[in-house]
C-alpha cells in the first residue's frame, strides 16, 4: 500500500468513522460472543460488511455493506429488498443518518451509540459533519491492500486446530486481524469494557492496519496476550519489535522488497507465533498444528 496515513488522512478518518456505523448496528442487532466477536465486521471482495444481522422488527436478517467499488452503502433484507446510499462527500453525520432510516424501513427501527470509539474525534456519528472527503482512487488502494492482507492473515490460520476466529475487520482500531487461542482463561488487565470483555483469554493476534498517527506506514503487526517477560527478545529478519506499540511490526515498505510478500508474512507470523508459544508455555502439540503439523487434510 503506497499510502502513508498523512497523505490520505481525511478520506481515511471519513471511511474509519463509516466502518464505525456498520459496527455499532452489529452490537446492537447481533447476539453476544465471546472476546466481543459478534462486534466484527467483515472485509469482501466489495469492502467492509456485516454478517447477516436479526431485523429489529423480526422479519428476517439484514446485511449492511460498505461497498468500496460502487462507493456506497447498501442495508439488504433477505426477503430481497434493499436500499443504496452513495458515500462520495458526503458527511458521515448525514449518511449515518439515512442509513439508520434505511434499515428502519427493512427491518424496524435499531438505537445505537454514536458514540465513535478508539478514535481522537469524539462527535456523535450521527451529527459528523466533519468527516466527509472521500477520494474513491485512495479508497481503491486501500481496499486492495487490505484484500491481499486478508488472504494472508486467512492463510496463516487455517492449519490451526485450536479455536481461532476469522479475519476479523475492527472498526475500532481499523485493522484486520485473526486470534488463535490457547484454550486458557487469563485476567484482564484492566475493568473497563473492551479489557473485560475481549482480554479474558490467552490468545495470539496477528493483524494489519493501513497506518495510524502513531505509525504512518502500513504494517502487519503481532502480539500475544498476555505478554509475559521475554516475548520482546525475538530477533527477526524482516520486522522487528515495538516499544511504542507493544507489538512486532512488518511495514509493508519492507514486504514490497521481498520475492514473494504473501509468504514473507506468513513467515512473520509463525515466527513470532512459535516465539510466543514458547515463551506462554502454550502445549506445543496444539502449537505446531499453525505450521500444518499434522497437515489440516491427510
Amino acid at each position: 500500500m503506497p499510502l502513508r496515513y498523512e497523505d490520505w488522512q481525511p478520506t481515511c478518518d471519513t471511511l474509519h468513522a463509516h466502518t464505525q456505523v456498520l459496527g455499532k448496528l452489529a452490537v446492537a442487532l447481533a447476539p453476544p460472543e465471546p472476546q466481543l466477536q459478534h462486534a466484527a465486521l467483515r472485509l469482501t471482495a466489495r469492502g467492509w460488511e456485516t454478517a447477516p444481522l436479526p431485523a429489529p422488527d423480526g422479519s428476517g436478517a439484514i446485511v449492511v455493506a460498505l461497498d468500496l467499488r460502487a462507493h456506497h452503502v447498501a442495508a439488504e433484507h433477505s426477503d430481497g429488498r434493499s436500499a443504496q446510499l452513495p458515500l462520495g462527500e458526503r458527511s458521515v453525520g448525514t449518511v449515518t443518518r439515512e442509513l439508520l432510516d434505511a434499515v428502519a424501513r427493512l427491518g424496524g427501527p435499531v438505537t445505537i451509540d454514536p458514540t465513535p470509539q478508539e478514535v481522537s474525534w469524539t462527535v456523535p456519528l450521527d451529527e459528523d459533519e466533519e468527516h466527509k472527503r472521500y477520494d474513491p482512487e485512495q479508497v481503491a488502494t486501500y481496499l486492495e491492500a487490505a484484500a491481499h492482507a486478508a488472504l494472508a492473515l486467512s492463510a496463516f490460520r487455517a492449519p490451526y486446530r485450536g479455536r481461532s476466529t476469522p479475519v476479523n475487520a475492527w472498526w475500532g482500531s481499523f485493522d484486520l486481524a485473526v486470534d488463535l487461542f490457547s484454550g486458557r482463561s487469563t485476567e484482564p488487565p484492566s475493568d473497563d469494557f473492551l479489557s473485560r470483555n475481549s482480554l479474558d483469554a490467552q490468545h495470539f493476534a496477528l493483524g494489519w492496519w493501513p497506518g495510524d498517527p502513531r505509525h504512518e506506514r502500513a504494517a502487519f503487526f503481532a502480539y500475544v496476550h498476555p505478554a509475559p517477560e521475554g516475548f520482546s527478545d525475538l530477533e527477526l529478519p524482516l520486522g522487528g519489535w515495538s516499544a511504542q506499540l507493544g507489538e512486532y511490526i512488518l511495514d509493508v515498505d519492507e514486504l514490497r522488497q521481498t520475492d514473494d510478500p504473501h509468504d514473507a508474512v506468513l513467515e512473520f507470523g509463525r515466527t513470532v507465533f512459535r516465539h510466543a508459544c514458547a515463551v506462554c508455555d502454550w502445549d506445543m502439540g496444539l502449537a505446531a498444528t499453525a505450521d500444518g503439523i499434522p497437515p489440516p487434510i491427510r
